[in-house]
């Protein structure tokens, strides 16, 4: 199981948009979200990639999140179902821009050799309100969820230099039954299935700060799931 490497990106906060406008989806923010494509190699080291960063230190970042990815066929679904022909590469603020992958096939613990760096699928990415403030679409970190089509991250076992064009060579594939998309549906489904969030929860290569949000949704047993109008709307509202 090989996949392709097409695009790297990278990019560090920045603050846009007018601290005065009366619609929220123009007011300032600041994020990295926006990132440039890598010309050449890059390190990517225990906690990202060299020249990366996160606006947001509490949601995003550290070993966990060192590298997110996104399917590049994600976009042409997002340019078809949306219309907007700048939901393009690295239009969701992802690091690696992977090909022939979604999260239909790629599952936690998925162990790969890419370029001289060895990294590890830790969790699915949980859509938040900064993709919609970007494209001004309010209700794309809902659509995000409820398609399953959300991204991944990585964690870095071994650092090292990677490329566009790359092949992610897979090592190790110790939990297939956990894909991306598995996942995805159980953390986000209307009706909680605590018995598979509790399998879920047990698996060992899902990332820490996931495993501790399943069993603490488990342990309180909410009816309907937990608020994630923070989450996905936030500001944007």
């Amino acid at each position: 199981m090989d996949f392709l490497l097409k695009q790297v990106f990278v990019g560090l906060p920045k603050t846009i948009g007018n601290r005065e406008a009366v619609n929220p989806m123009e007011r300032e923010w600041t994020s990295a979200i926006f990132k440039e494509p890598v010309e050449g190699q890059v390190w990517v080291g225990k906690t990202g990639l060299a020249g990366d960063g996160q606006g947001d230190l509490k949601h995003h970042g550290g070993p966990e999140k060192a590298v997110f990815a996104y399917s590049f066929e994600n976009y042409r679904y997002w340019q078809s179902e949306l219309g907007i022909s700048e939901i393009t590469s690295g239009g969701m603020g992802e690091n690696l821009v992977m090909a022939n992958v979604n999260e239909e096939t790629i599952a936690i613990g998925d162990t790969f050799q890419i370029g001289e760096a060895v990294i590890q699928v830790s969790q699915p990415r949980q859509p938040c309100w900064k993709p919609a403030r970007r494209f001004k679409v309010k209700n794309l970190a809902l659509l995000l969820q409820n398609t399953g089509r959300t991204g991944w991250y990585f964690r870095v076992l071994k650092e090292g230099y990677v490329g566009a064009g790359q092949t992610f060579s897979l090592v190790e594939r110790p939990f297939p039954q956990w894909t991306i998309e598995k996942c995805n549906q159980i953390i986000h489904a209307r009706q909680q299935n605590f018995v598979e969030m509790h399998e879920l929860a047990c698996c060992e290569l899902l990332a820490p700060g996931m495993r501790e949000t399943l069993e603490k949704r488990i342990e309180k047993r909410a009816p309907g799931g937990p608020d994630i109008r923070d989450r996905v709307f936030g500001p944007n509202e």
